[in-house]
């Protein structure tokens, strides 16, 4: 039970922020792109933002597909499944602070996000979601 309440948040969560991405991509809420400064400056300049808005909703398309397959194992998997996929969703959220923490801290650090700070915001929000999948796995062993 406690599997299904984690990938049940997450779900919700990540269907608020395939939203934001697809309708409301300038929006500063969720996983909105407007904290980027070059979002805007985009703008200026069409094929910048063509890439910018094909980029975003290459996001939302892989956060749709991690969404459908979560919600395939929630409705399906079995117990098995869904506690290896705690595991999963541990490590392969782990992957922001390799890959993706370095450059959104760096871009917070030379003032090109809005509001200053959102890295730590981000990095705080990141942490929470390891920590409920963390603490669903080990609640659901024992």
């Amino acid at each position: 039970m406690i599997y299904n309440i984690a990938i049940i948040l997450f779900i919700l969560m990540e269907t608020g922020n395939v939203c934001i991405l697809y309708f409301w991509p300038e929006s500063r809420y969720g996983n909105g792109v407007a904290v980027f400064n070059y979002f805007h400056e985009s703008k200026e300049n069409h094929d910048h933002h063509l890439f910018v808005s094909y980029m975003t909703n290459w996001v939302a398309n892989v956060k749709l597909i991690f969404i459908v397959l979560l919600l395939m194992i929630l409705l399906i998997g079995t117990e098995l499944m869904k506690q290896m996929t705690m595991i999963v969703m541990i490590l392969s959220i782990m992957a922001y602070y390799w890959r993706l923490h370095p450059i959104i801290k760096e871009l917070d650090e030379r003032g090109q996000i809005t509001p200053k700070g959102y890295s730590k915001v981000l990095f705080g929000m990141i942490t929470g979601m390891i920590i409920m999948f963390s603490v669903a796995l080990l609640v659901g062993m024992f």
